[in-house]
């Protein structure tokens, strides 16, 4: 059963949006500090985390992109959109800083060799996280969907999509275009994977990331992970 971990690490002050929240780690508690109870000394070390509901490797949901009344919250998505049947699309090639087409997905469909279906997760390896991770280029340069293309998408009946990028669309009005055709059609989306390029020509496979129980939340970190074949 070969799982393939998707998620980035999250750390101190890791890179983030300008507008979310800074991710601070700390320690609360350390093992230099000793407790005694009933004559027994032990210690215990607690790490203190301070960050947005969208740091690192997260899940958006509906109520961070429908400003209509009763958009759903992180805790009220179904887990059965965290656990799906997926696939990956190889647009490795693309420029940074480029729009990804609708004869892009479907070009990269073909040469996958597979079928997007209705249910399914999506994952986008643009080769971004290896191009630009380390430099300021990682929160702005990377390629992104279109309304177009992300409309293609949705009209596929997928749960959702994936990509290495801090956001689905180009940074401006194209990334808040690519973010209400999903709540107009009633998906989502992941920022922040890697290891994609670990699927490219694997066919189908599972995907599996589970979001924090958040009451209310925008969105969560998750833990992704590709279930393959043996």
């Amino acid at each position: 059963m070969p799982l393939i971990d998707l998620s980035r690490d999250i750390t101190h002050k890791m890179p983030r949006l300008p507008n979310h929240p800074m991710v601070i780690i700390s320690d609360f508690t350390t093992h230099a500090e000793k407790r005694e109870v009933d004559g027994y000394v032990f210690s215990s070390a607690v790490t203190s985390l301070n960050m947005g509901d969208h740091s690192g490797t997260h899940v958006d949901a509906p109520r961070h992109f429908d400003e209509r009344p009763g958009a759903a919250g992180i805790d009220e998505m179904p887990l059965e959109n965290f656990f799906t049947e997926a696939v990956c699309l190889d647009l490795s090639h693309k420029p940074l800083k480029s729009d990804i087409s609708i004869e892009d997905l479907q070009a990269a469909e073909q040469a996958a060799g597979v079928e997007i279906r209705r249910g399914d997760t999506v994952l986008i390896h643009m080769d971004h996280y290896r191009r630009t991770w380390g430099t300021e280029g990682y929160i702005t340069d990377f390629p992104g969907l279109t309304k177009a293309s992300a409309t293609w998408l949705g009209e596929k009946g997928i749960i959702m999509f994936g990509v290495e990028a801090a956001s689905p669309g180009r940074p401006g009005r194209s990334n808040f275009e690519v973010h209400h055709v999903c709540r107009d059609l009633g998906f989502t989306h992941m920022e922040g994977l890697v290891n994609l390029d670990k699927l490219v020509g694997k066919g189908r496979f599972r995907f599996i990331g589970f979001p924090l129980k958040i009451k209310g939340g925008t969105g969560s970190p998750i833990r992704a992970v590709a279930w393959l074949e043996d």
